[in-house]
């Protein structure tokens, strides 16, 4: 975002996170749900996206039309974040519209956080992540910007539900929706790391060739806190093809120590001579 959408949004965050201090775990997930729905609308009504967005037009000129646009269809919580969301000043209409998303995602993993389950949400994201890396298939399912969005919701509502939180459901069909403009998997993925990071987190993206023991994997995870300062979480995942040691990646570090990175670089090195 450019600093006029940024100041906008966090005027809108500021709000939720006040709305969050007096609010049930329930309240929260429908919110974030509702918040959800309108960001739906926006990608869909491109018009309305801009005449919300519209440097032109004042501030509560924007939220009046939000609110005929929208009354009666969501709760009044929704509606008066969503109204200082475009109250705001926004760079650019796909801005407001990533404004909306994130929105409806703080509020979502905030009900997980009021209701103790945000490192489950966490990690049912990952681990989600991994069987959909895992399975060619089904990655190209949900990736495929052919098929419809509905269809490939009814998908995800089949792999998930009964079988993750009703609110990872809800998080992974944002994904599906291309949160923030991103891929289907990178969507994911950010998804883990603002959930990580509402736990004060840094996510530690580990790969080694076999399993880690629980002694392992703690001391790993006591290193990496460590080096950064902060409580870091480590998101495993095993990968046999990498022969031995451990590829790490934290933000834009990364750390790549193994046995196959070695192998190819001498494969290299031979190949120059």
């Amino acid at each position: 975002m450019q600093a006029a959408s940024r100041e906008s949004y966090a005027a809108a965050s500021q709000r939720l996170e006040e709305y969050v201090r007096g609010a049930d775990s329930t309240a929260l997930a429908t919110t974030g749900a509702e918040l959800l729905a309108v960001a739906d609308l926006l990608r869909r009504e491109v018009r309305l996206r801009r005449a919300l967005s519209d440097p032109a037009r004042q501030g509560a000129d924007r939220s009046g039309l939000l609110s005929s646009v929208l009354a009666g269809k969501v709760g009044a919580d929704a509606l008066d974040l969503l109204g200082v969301l475009v109250a705001g000043r926004w760079s650019a209409p796909s801005e407001l519209l990533d404004g909306a998303e994130r929105l409806g995602v703080q509020a979502l993993l905030a009900s997980a956080d009021r209701a103790d389950e945000l490192g489950e949400v966490e990690d049912e994201l990952f681990r989600f992540g991994q069987v959909v890396a895992a399975d060619p298939q089904l990655s190209n399912a949900l990736s495929d910007p052919g098929a419809p969005v509905a269809q490939r919701t009814e998908l995800i509502g089949m792999l998930l539900t009964g079988k993750a939180r009703p609110v990872t459901v809800r998080l992974v069909e944002a994904a599906l929706a291309g949160f923030g403009g991103r891929s289907f998997s990178a969507a994911l993925s950010r998804l883990v790391e603002l959930a990580a990071e509402r736990r004060d987190r840094q996510v530690a993206y580990v790969t080694v060739a076999a399993p880690l023991t629980a002694e392992e994997e703690s001391r790993l995870t006591n290193q990496l806190s460590a080096i950064y300062g902060r409580a870091v979480a480590v998101k495993l995942t095993v990968d046999p093809t990498i022969l031995g040691g451990a590829s790490v990646r934290v933000g834009s570090d990364l750390y790549d120590g193994t046995i196959l990175r070695r192998l190819n670089e001498t494969r290299n090195a031979l190949a120059k001579r």
